[in-house]
């Protein structure tokens, strides 16, 4: 089960917007984004990993995750689930952390540019003939560097998830 190999990605003032089609059944592309052990196969760009995956599924919980870079670096980011509508929208708020899960600037890490201390991120998962179409909108990212690297980053992340479905 492998993704579209032309994913659609845009950007616009407020962010990225990715859009993927996945060869899984909408169920387990869902559970990909909500199960911390499958979060754990996929998350971070290539060559990242995801060691610490803490996620409290409902509106109004929590989720911490620790990626590390290929350099042993830890990036750490938490947010609050805004939306859960299983198998077809997931709409959180998106921030960088300490490892206990406090809200801190971008610059805490080597991120040269502060980001917002939130971004929003929604994900929507639709049956595509007899796969899944998944589309990505992360919300509040400043135009230039940061939306290309980011919208990089998810792309990067796409081709995991869509290897961890096989």
């Amino acid at each position: 089960m492998t993704a579209n190999n032309s994913p659609e990605t845009t950007s616009h003032e407020s962010g990225v917007v990715v859009t993927r089609i996945f060869d899984a059944p909408r169920a387990l592309v869902w559970k990909a984004w909500t199960d911390p052990q499958h979060l754990m196969k996929w998350w971070g760009p290539k060559n990242f990993t995801l060691p610490t995956c803490k996620v409290d599924l409902r509106v109004g919980g929590k989720y911490l995750f620790c990626m590390r870079s290929p350099e042993g670096k830890d990036l750490w980011s938490t947010g609050t689930y805004r939306e859960v509508v299983p198998r077809e929208k997931l709409v959180y708020i998106y921030s960088f952390a300490d490892e206990k899960g406090n809200i801190v600037p971008a610059s805490h890490y080597w991120m040269g540019v502060d980001l917002p201390l939130e971004m929003k991120v929604i994900i929507t998962f639709e049956d595509h003939q007899g796969k899944t179409k998944m589309t990505l909108r992360h919300i509040g990212l400043p135009a230039g560097e940061m939306e290309e690297m980011t919208s990089v980053g998810w792309n990067e992340s796409f081709d995991k998830l869509a290897a961890s479905l096989k």
